[in-house]
């Protein structure tokens, strides 16, 4: 499927975000631009807002939710509420090859497919598809891991710091 027709043409590049609502955001818009067919990889360190960012996407998709990490299941299937595709997420970080994707049975061309960790899984079993990397240390005014901070002040510090998001279309 060829999906620099859906608009997410027009959000390509990189953009700062400043917060866990801008994420949120910032996905709602992403999720009214997409199809059935649709695939977005996203890719980024622990905490960066992949989750926070599909969260954003199924509300502008309007599908069913709560969205959370499908971290021990693989993978979760939010159906639409509003007659539209329905919102299949995956975390593919325990996954070890674009076989064992490609085992879960996902119905890619008529779902939008979220695939957290599928950086080198989804070029095997798609054509095409959309990239979000999320980098929450690019020297930035967030928190540097290298300051040695931790413990529950940074935590949240972190969780609040700007993210780096970068948007491409592959291949």
């Amino acid at each position: 499927m060829d999906t620099t027709t859906n608009g997410l043409d027009t959000l390509a590049g990189s953009r700062e975000i400043g917060s866990p609502d801008d994420m949120e955001r910032f996905g709602a818009e992403i999720g009214r631009m997409l199809r059935p067919g649709d695939i977005l990889v996203l890719t980024g360190p622990l905490g960066a807002g992949k989750t926070t960012l599909t969260r954003g996407i199924a509300a502008g998709l309007g599908v069913r939710g709560p969205v959370q990490s499908p971290t021990f299941v693989i993978a979760r299937t939010h159906p639409s509420l509003v007659g539209g595709a329905p919102l299949v997420h995956v975390d593919a970080y325990r996954l070890g090859s674009a076989a064992e994707l490609d085992d879960l049975d996902i119905d890619f061309d008529t779902s939008v497919v979220v695939v957290e960790w599928g950086r080198g899984l989804v070029d095997a079993i798609a054509d095409s598809w959309w990239e979000l990397e999320l980098d929450r240390e690019w020297g930035g005014t967030g928190l540097d891991s290298a300051c040695g901070t931790s413990g529950p002040a940074a935590a949240e510090m972190d969780a609040a710091a700007p993210r780096l998001v970068t948007l491409t279309h592959r291949p």
